[in-house]
């Protein structure tokens, strides 16, 4: 990463880290917010033919669409531009892009194969060091899967300038609502993280609550009221197929989670009364029981790494966050503000919970470190929950409900430093995201 661009974050960061080498290149941790965003540039990729342009239009707009959603660069508009980029392997002219104050300056060209499969090319240059940065890459990939190739791109451009990893090539699976609030219809549905490519993988003839992608995206877990009781499923992303994993009599299993081996899976079950966590191995289907306690305990989330499962009870008189490790045994609580605190979900980078919290009458989104210090509220509204990470840790999907008998849900994101909230565009009510991994 050149010296100029990095220059220019470091101003706008309020923590940089040097790499070990001298002439490494910086890594760049975001810890605050960004005082102004980074200015770039992003014209329509070239082509040499009327298919190819249109395709190279739309994904320099998926781009900028996706860098700017960020909060962290700033798209400088088409129409300030001075140079037009009209070949791939013309010499850039730096002094045009300076004098509209492009940082980043990013170009393209889009071709179609014989094969019919999209060729996609890009540079990324620091305009005022007049240098490419790294080397271009291409693409290929099928024309309905053109704004993959455009999340792609923009996860390159993110992960070179910023240094962290990358998370636009990824989708969210979630319960889309329709129908009026005393009696709405709900049904799995999945997209791209952008609300683009809704596709639904239940119908609406029962209930479902809180899917929650696996380790590798392949499938999803959710609850189920389809035989009048909550009932875990697993279902087959790909095919749709589906199975039951719970099958006891006389109880009800919710609050499904996987374990990072995408084999465990842990979730609570509740018996005559009583409600706790156990652990299942899903090929052979055993079952292990985690808690035992009067209390309820539910909502549980793998560490990344497997040894500690944070989950919630009321044991201590309120909902609370409490971490033990994965196979059961002495749990720690380690959330202690006032109000409730429920939902925890572990982050990808191992360093930080999300969590819902209720006090004096407003739900929030927060996170904490996992031994419960520097607790921070992200949102504040008359519903907000259920949060879950982006892959590479650094923004969080949740659920916004708004106020009165026509109320509904809607899907938000929040910068891990309380920036930047944004709605998700969806076509109907949608509810409890989960974040996939980084597709491959």
């Amino acid at each position: 990463m050149m010296q100029n661009i990095l220059t220019l974050l470091a101003a706008l960061m309020l923590w940089v880290a040097p790499a070990s080498a001298q002439d490494g290149p910086l890594r760049i941790e975001i810890t605050e917010g960004v005082i102004e965003p980074l200015p770039f540039a992003a014209p329509d990729f070239v082509s040499d033919s009327a298919t190819g342009a249109e395709y190279g239009r739309r994904i320099a707009d998926v781009i900028a669409a996706d860098l700017s959603g960020t909060g962290l660069f700033r798209e400088i508009q088409p129409d300030a531009f001075i140079s037009r980029v009209t070949s791939f392997s013309s010499p850039v002219q730096f002094a045009d892009w300076k004098a509209i104050n492009a940082q980043a300056l990013i170009t393209g060209a889009v071709s179609v194969d014989d094969a019919g499969k999209l060729v996609v090319r890009f540079r990324l240059y620091d305009v005022f060091a007049g240098q490419e940065l790294g080397q271009g890459l291409q693409l290929v990939g099928t024309q309905d899967g053109w704004r993959r190739i455009a999340h792609k791109v923009a996860d390159q451009v993110y992960s070179r300038i910023t240094g962290e990893d990358p998370y636009f090539d990824s989708r969210v699976v979630f319960v889309a609502e329709s129908g009026p609030k005393d009696q709405r219809a709900k049904r799995l549905a999945i997209m791209d993280y952008d609300g683009a490519n809704v596709s639904y993988l239940t119908d609406s003839s029962s209930i479902v609550l809180a899917p929650r992608f696996s380790p590798n995206g392949d499938r999803v877990l959710y609850t189920s009221y389809e035989t009048g009781f909550p009932r875990i499923y697993l279902l087959q992303v790909g095919t749709a197929q589906r199975r039951v994993l719970d099958t006891q009599e006389g109880t009800m299993s919710f609050a499904p989670r996987f374990g990072p081996d995408g084999r465990t899976v842990v979730y609570s079950l509740s018996r005559g009364g009583n409600t706790d966590l156990y652990r299942m191995d899903i090929d052979s289907g055993a079952s292990t029981r985690l808690t035992n306690a009067p209390s309820i305990e539910t909502a549980p989330s793998f560490s990344p790494d497997g040894s500690q499962i944070v989950f919630e009870s009321d044991r201590s008189g309120s909902p609370q966050l409490y971490i033990m490790p994965a196979g059961g045994g002495e749990a720690q609580r380690i959330s202690f503000g006032q109000g409730r605190y429920g939902t925890p979900v572990w982050s990808p980078r191992g360093d930080l919970i999300a969590f819902t919290k209720q006090s004096k009458g407003r739900f929030h989104i927060g996170v904490m470190r996992t031994d419960g210090s520097e607790e921070r509220l992200l949102t504040a509204s008359f519903l907000d929950e259920g949060p879950t990470w982006s892959p590479n840790g650094r923004v969080i999907m949740f659920t916004r409900e708004t106020q009165g008998a026509q109320g509904s849900a809607s899907l938000y994101t929040v910068d891990i430093t309380g920036r930047n909230l944004r709605k998700v565009p969806t076509d109907t009510g949608a509810s409890d995201p989960s974040w996939s991994p980084l597709q491959e």
